[in-house]
């Protein structure tokens, strides 16, 4: 039997169907040998972003020689290509979108457009290549198929343009927000360390809020700038939803500035 070998999973499916059973009863036809994990199929209907930025975020902190296989595909079924992404660490199935943007800067990237429909299943549909290419691709790298028999080499796998923060002349930082969570907390580009000393302040659709260093460190309701999970500084309202609070989402500026 092959090494085991794990596949994370990570759509816009939700789970109230079956297609992501499905997927892994796919993988696991042709590769019984491997562990699931599911990172989350509760990405925004059709948001190539999100996907992307939740990808970045966790693949780091999976094994080496995990697959992580993606379903985020709003164009499935047109001329947009089928990708593998190979990794000195990992490899990543799924559609040509830009949602493994962060994979492809990833040291010893290769890309590679699936075009062997002998390892998919034999027939494909136009609404569900999640079931018919990429499960059945995935499983068959899991059992040992190496890139060069599934694929072949391609050299212009689409890139999400990337906003980045700025320290401006007067010592303020700007950014945007870069995603979403399920609390409605804003998370944007600004890195921690760009604001580790002194007495930080955010501005964020027309409400200012201090950077603190908990949520505890505001009473309830009250909007506070944090430093998040991710190494970023977030914007959050205690006990509360600061998207639907603010009226903002992903794209909206964020300024800080320091009084120290």
């Amino acid at each position: 039997m092959p090494k085991m070998t794990i596949i994370s999973l990570t759509t816009d499916f939700g789970l109230a169907d079956g297609f992501v059973g499905i997927m892994k009863g796919v993988i696991l036809r042709i590769a019984p040998h491997v562990r699931f994990v599911d990172l989350t199929h509760e990405i925004a209907p059709q948001d190539v972003r999100q996907a992307a930025y939740v990808l970045a975020r966790a693949a780091p902190y999976f094994p080496a020689a995990t697959i992580h296989l993606a379903v985020v595909d709003p164009g499935v079924g047109s001329a947009r290509r089928p990708l593998l992404v190979t990794t000195e660490r990992a490899a990543y199935v799924g559609p040509d979108n830009g949602i493994f943007s962060a994979a492809l800067a990833e040291p010893g990237a290769q890309a590679w457009e699936l075009d062997q429909p002998r390892f998919w299943l034999p027939q494909v549909s136009r609404t569900f290549h999640g079931r018919d290419i990429f499960a059945p691709v995935a499983a068959h790298f899991a059992n040992g198929i190496p890139p060069e028999q599934l694929s072949r080499e391609m050299v212009d796998p689409v890139r999400l343009a990337v906003a980045e923060p700025r320290r401006e002349s007067d010592g303020s930082l700007s950014g945007e927000i870069v995603s979403l969570d399920r609390f409605g907390n804003l998370i944007s580009n600004i890195p921690a360390a760009w604001a580790a000393t002194g007495r930080w302040h955010c501005r964020i659709g027309g409400h200012d809020a201090p950077l603190m260093r908990t949520y505890a460190d505001e009473s309830s309701g009250a909007l506070v700038g944090l430093i998040g999970s991710d190494g970023t500084v977030e914007i959050a309202v205690r006990n509360g939803n600061a998207a639907q609070q603010l009226g903002v989402g992903i794209g909206t500026p964020i300024e800080l500035w320091t009084t120290e």
